[in-house]
Parts: C-alpha cells; sequence; structure tokens
C-alpha cells in the first residue's frame, strides 16, 4: 500500500513535470492519460527526472520520425493495409492475432519465415522501416485500447509469441541490424508495452544468437523471456484459449476465411476500424482508436489497481530464461537445457530501457550524438545502420537480389 501511495505521488510529481516544461498538451497522441505516464515511469525506475528526459525525446522523435511525424506517417501508411502487405508478410511474419485469457493482444512472429533477400524485391527498406514503426505505432494507438475494451478491464501489454521453427544463424544475420534497431524503438518510445515473451521451437544455435540478442535487451525485458520446453504448446493453452491460438503453435484457429491466421488481422481491433480510421482521416475524430467510444474500457483508477492487475499479467505459466528450461530444437525434440550464466554484480548506473539512455542535462549535440549510437552484439557501442544499411548487409551475402538500395518504388502510396 505505501508503494502505491509513493508511487501516486510520483505520477503527480511527473505530470507536473511535464506540465512545467511543456511536453504534454491535451490531444497529443503519445497519451495523456495515467496509464501512458505510468509506462514511461516504470521504464525509468520512477525517476521523475529520467522519465521526463525519456518522455521528451520520444515527444522530439514523434514530431521528426520519418521527416514527417508519426501522426503523418499513420495517415499516409496504414499498417493494417497497405499494397506490399500481404509480401511483407510472406517475407517477415508478424502480426497481431487475437488475444489470450487475459485479454492482452497476441503478437506473433514466425521468424522461421524471414526471407530478407526476397523482401527487399517487393518494398524499399525505406519503405519497409516505414511499415515497422506504424506496426508499433498501431500497439498504444489502437491494439491495446480495443484489447482494454474487449476485456472490460485495463490491458498493460502484449503477450509477444516467437516461432523459431526453421530459423538459422543465417536469417539471424541477415535481419539482425534490423532487429536491433526494432528493439530500441520499442523501449525508447513505446516503453512496458510487452507484457510476456514466449520462445518456442528454439535451433541448436539459440544459445549463440541469444548471445547476440541480449546486450540490445533492458533486463526488465529479459526478465519477461521464456524460453519453452517440448510442452509449450501446453504451456501456451494454459494462457490462450485454442480457438484464439493458430494451429501451428498447438491451438485451432486457421483464419481459413481470411487466406490464414498472419493475413486476418483478427482481434477487436479490426471491429468498425475502417469506418473509424475514414472518420478520423477526414477530421471528424481525434484517433482511429475505439478510445473515443462509449463503451471503451475503464481505466483503473490508482495505482494499487494497476499493481495489482501488472502482478496477475506476470505470472507465467513456464520458467523464465534464467532458470533452467528445457530447449525444443526445429524437429520439436528436446534438444538440451539452457541455463543462464548468473548475473554480473550490478554497477550503478541509470535505469534504461535502450542502449541509448538519455541522459537529463546533455546538451543537443551530445544527445544527437547519443541517439546515434547502439550497442552491437559483443556489447560494445556502434553507430546505428540505416535501413539502407542493413539492406547492404544482405546485398552482400545474396548478391543476387536486384532491388535498388535507395529510392522507394511506391512513393504514390505515401502520398
Amino acid at each position: 500500500m505505501a508503494k502505491s501511495k509513493d508511487h501516486d505521488q510520483i505520477l503527480h510529481q511527473f505530470r507536473e513535470q511535464l506540465v512545467q516544461q511543456d511536453l504534454i498538451h491535451d490531444g497529443d497522441t503519445i497519451g495523456t492519460d495515467d496509464a501512458t505516464l505510468l509506462r514511461f515511469l516504470r521504464a525509468r525506475h520512477f525517476d521523475v527526472k529520467q522519465a521526463t528526459a525519456m518522455w521528451s525525446n520520444c515527444q522530439e522523435w514523434r514530431s521528426t520520425v520519418e521527416g514527417v511525424g508519426i501522426d503523418e506517417l499513420y495517415k499516409q501508411l496504414d499498417p493494417f493495409d497497405y499494397p506490399e502487405r500481404d509480401k511483407v508478410f510472406e517475407c517477415w511474419p508478424l502480426w497481431f492475432h487475437k488475444t489470450d485469457k487475459q485479454g492482452r493482444p497476441l503478437n506473433i512472429h514466425s521468424f522461421g519465415g524471414i526471407n530478407m533477400p526476397e523482401l527487399y524485391k517487393h518494398v524499399t527498406p525505406e519503405r519497409f522501416w516505414k511499415t515497422i514503426v506504424v506496426n508499433c505505432e498501431s500497439l498504444t494507438r489502437e491494439v491495446l485500447p480495443a484489447s482494454a475494451r474487449a476485456a472490460a478491464h485495463a490491458v498493460h501489454g502484449t503477450f509477444v509469441i516467437v516461432d523459431l521453427k526453421g530459423f538459422g544463424i543465417g536469417q539471424f544475420w541477415q535481419m539482425k541490424n534490423l532487429a536491433r534497431d526494432c528493439f530500441q524503438v520499442s523501449q525508447d518510445y513505446y516503453p512496458e508495452t510487452m507484457a510476456q515473451l514466449a520462445i518456442v521451437n528454439a535451433p541448436a544455435s539459440f544459445t549463440t544468437i541469444w548471445g547476440f540478442i541480449k546486450p540490445w535487451l533492458a533486463k526488465e525485458t529479459v526478465a519477461k523471456v521464456d524460453v519453452l520446453g517440448a510442452n509449450f504448446a501446453d504451456v501456451l493453452l494454459r494462457q490462450i484459449d485454442a480457438d484464439s491460438l493458430p494451429q501451428v503453435l498447438g491451438g485451432r484457429c486457421t483464419c481459413a476465411e481470411h487466406g490464414g491466421c498472419s493475413m486476418s488481422n483478427a482481434g477487436p481491433w479490426v471491429d468498425g476500424r475502417k469506418e473509424r480510421r475514414e472518420q478520423w482521416l477526414r477530421g471528424e475524430r481525434a484517433t482511429p482508436s475505439d478510445s473515443e467510444d462509449e463503451d471503451a474500457a475503464p481505466e483503473p483508477e490508482d495505482e494499487e489497481q494497476w499493481e495489482d492487475a501488472l502482478e496477475k499479467q506476470e505470472k507465467i505459466g513456464a520458467g523464465a530464461y534464467g532458470k533452467e528450461s528445457a530447449v525444443v530444437d526445429a524437429g520439436g525434440g528436446v534438444d538440451r537445457q539452457v541455463t543462464e550464466p548468473e548475473p554480473e554484480p550490478e554497477t550503478e548506473s541509470t535505469p534504461s530501457s535502450s542502449s541509448s539512455p538519455s541522459t537529463p542535462g546533455t546538451d543537443d549535440e551530445a544527445r544527437s550524438s547519443l541517439s546515434r549510437m547502439a550497442l552491437d552484439g559483443a556489447g560494445d557501442v556502434r553507430e546505428k545502420s540505416t535501413p539502407q544499411e542493413s539492406a547492404q548487409a544482405v546485398y552482400e551475402h545474396h548478391p543476387d537480389t536486384s532491388l535498388p538500395l535507395t529510392g522507394d518504388l511506391h512513393k504514390d502510396t505515401d502520398q
């Protein structure tokens, strides 16, 4: 109870700081409700100064991303309906699909289907990066609010399922730069939106891949990761209704009438979405989400209710990666037991949900320099790659890919 009261006071202080620094305004699409502010506070361990810096950097990014800002980009490119979407999903399968028993939206990644050379025959690197950005935005703008309405209670994050069946080190090498940048955008600008991450069908190369990925993640994110054993379907079905879980993951859902689960957009966020988006584009509503609708779910009244809800959502059916967990090979058998090494003693540092933390008081030039930096797989600081540089890594391994590295073949769809 004392912790909850302290957090209530900190939340009030945080909001006051944002108002005083002119960083929050009615109608800001970042979200101005307590739930959004609490996400930023949690990402910075309820340190108001650091959370304010994180918020400020996020608002700056939102106003400038891709040269137009996130609001204009979201109008130009609909994450649920754009011309290249089918081809993109064939080569980089990633989609939202229904909800679990707690009402959390499922976010499914089938990494075994990743084929970067084929992807770049159909979409430019610049265009593909834009689809990733608007997909991230859709989570907080539409998917989570709709899931909360359907569940009739607040929903704090997604249940991410990463299927590594058929995924090898060669595919990882193709997409590792993009994967790192995706993690960074998610952690820096959409903090605390992943409630749980389950990895299934891990190949024998998983420990090598994990060695690259782990330095990109905040320790709070790592704590939410589970590598499930041979009974992963049973574990998932304890948390997800069989009719909501795709058949390929042990459920009964096929979405046959929509051409498969990956193409279906199935979930409460699609109910009435077309009409809402058209109204939003015409300026008849402030947001394409259903948060303006009369039956939108109310938020919990206080921080204690938020803490109780989060505690429920953090109860996971299988052991976390830091514990001994059975790892399944691509054929479905238990390949080995993996135990995460003991963590190194912590040193005093700024809590961060990204590899380039914001430092209050840093001048613009230094902050700009930091924003261009990231950690590589060995934990060394390096400059971020652009979409073109990420694509270049694919071209070096697959010189037969013919799409030019620059230019946008679909400029008309951006207008």
